[in-house]
């Protein structure tokens, strides 16, 4: 895609949890946020922007919004929007052009982008089964902070199945495995695990997930144990296994640089 290094772009990414905001002169990235939103979803958007609005006084710029819950506010404030899988790929393109795969967490969706072959982009339906919200909803029944589920499943030595697609599935057989005398540690880690099935089987169908793949999304760059699972299960080496530093607002500066 063409660029302005002379204009300022600014991307808003708002997903059904979290807000991402990045503004960006031409390849040089000068300000991002991230942060929940807790069903707030204008409200935080209007204090991100008035957090940089001494950045972009008497500043020419362009906006564009993504995510899933960025189509409103889009259509409220008359800004472009950019649909989520499509600023995905083509950031990815343009920044990781021998990328084979993309896999994608957020709160209440998984995606998943094939790019050898012809681009196929697939994203799960209306259920939040193996995502930010199902990995929230184990750790309160555990009653641990995410921080520390995450930290349990790094010290696991054993590997249980556990239903992913539905919390009260998921929570029957957590529950069971407790009283039948289950670490919490081994728990954690079948957690992780359950969401890596959940995102295989119910996203790739069979098609193999091979080569250097990214992971993106804010499970992905928070949860170290899930990147394990993650790795493991799909054999990638620590060549092609891709973690960026900005795995967190790739929707935001993939909407951004689309409308630049």
């Amino acid at each position: 895609m063409d660029k302005n290094n002379n204009l300022y772009s600014l991307g808003i990414d708002l997903g059904s949890s979290t807000a991402k905001i990045v503004l960006s002169l031409g390849d040089t990235v000068i300000y991002k946020k991230y942060e929940r939103h807790f069903s707030q979803v204008r409200q935080k958007t209007l204090q991100m922007l008035g957090e940089i609005k001494s950045l972009l006084k008497d500043k020419e710029f362009t906006v564009a919004f993504s995510g899933s819950a960025g189509f409103g506010v889009s259509q409220m404030t008359k800004y472009d929007f950019v649909q989520e899988v499509f600023a995905t790929a083509e950031y990815v393109k343009e920044e990781f052009s021998d990328a084979n795969n993309v896999i994608e967490l957020g709160g209440e969706d998984a995606k998943i982008i094939f790019f050898k072959g012809g681009i196929d982009e697939r994203m799960n339906g209306t259920c939040a089964g193996g995502t930010g919200a199902f990995i929230d909803q184990m750790a309160i029944l555990l009653n641990i902070s995410v921080e520390e589920l995450d930290s349990l499943s790094l010290k696991s030595t054993k590997i249980y199945p556990i239903a992913s697609r539905c919390g009260v599935f998921a929570k029957t057989d957590i529950q069971a495995l407790l009283n039948q005398g289950a670490t919490k540690e081994d728990v954690a880690a079948s957690i992780y695990q359950s969401v890596v099935n959940q995102t295989i089987s119910g996203l790739a169908q069979g098609r193999k997930i091979e080569g250097k793949t990214l992971f993106l999304g804010g499970p992905l760059y928070f949860c170290k144990g899930l990147q394990k699972r993650f790795v493991e299960t799909l054999k990638i080496s620590e060549e092609d296994a891709i973690f960026p530093s900005y795995a967190l607002f790739f929707v935001a500066l993939g909407a951004s640089k689309n409308n630049a």
